[in-house]
């Protein structure tokens, strides 16, 4: 079993009722062409705000100021990856810039999707977060 948790934060870019996912590339198979929101680890040193803004900069090419980030869900997740880990998640509505995939060798491609029209091939960690968030549940807990 593992000994640690890792953190991960998730941005909600949030547009006329509808949000941005990005289908991954992975080389495991369980995960590989599967829907996720922008994402990624918290590092060393770093405010969840500032990775959350820098992931999305990195992922998407959208420039958001970390004061625009609202945090709507925390999940507790097991079984997406090799370590447990706690997903933060924030919503954002005002950007710069247009979003695109700047990270063709991880994504596929990226694309808006309905809010309650979401695909089916998510990957579960980032769909109970927005399960989550739907609800106005601030706390879940995904795969104990």
């Amino acid at each position: 079993m593992a000994d640690r948790h890792l953190i991960d934060v998730h941005v909600l870019l949030v547009r006329d009722g509808s949000v941005l996912l990005s289908r991954r590339r992975d080389p495991d198979p369980e995960f590989d062409g599967r829907w996720h929101l922008p994402s990624g680890k918290l590092d060393a040193g770093e405010s969840v705000l500032a990775a959350a803004a820098r992931e999305a900069k990195e992922e998407v090419g959208v420039v958001i100021d970390p004061a625009d980030l609202r945090h709507v869900h925390l999940s507790h997740a097991n079984g997406f990856g090799v370590e447990p880990r706690l997903g933060l998640y924030f919503e954002v509505l005002r950007w710069s810039g247009e979003p695109a995939n700047l990270e063709p060798e991880k994504c596929y491609e990226v694309r808006w999707f309905g809010l309650r029209d979401l695909p089916e091939d998510m990957i579960g960690y980032p769909a109970a977060g927005i399960a989550g968030y739907l609800a106005g549940e601030r706390f879940g807990v995904i795969g104990w």
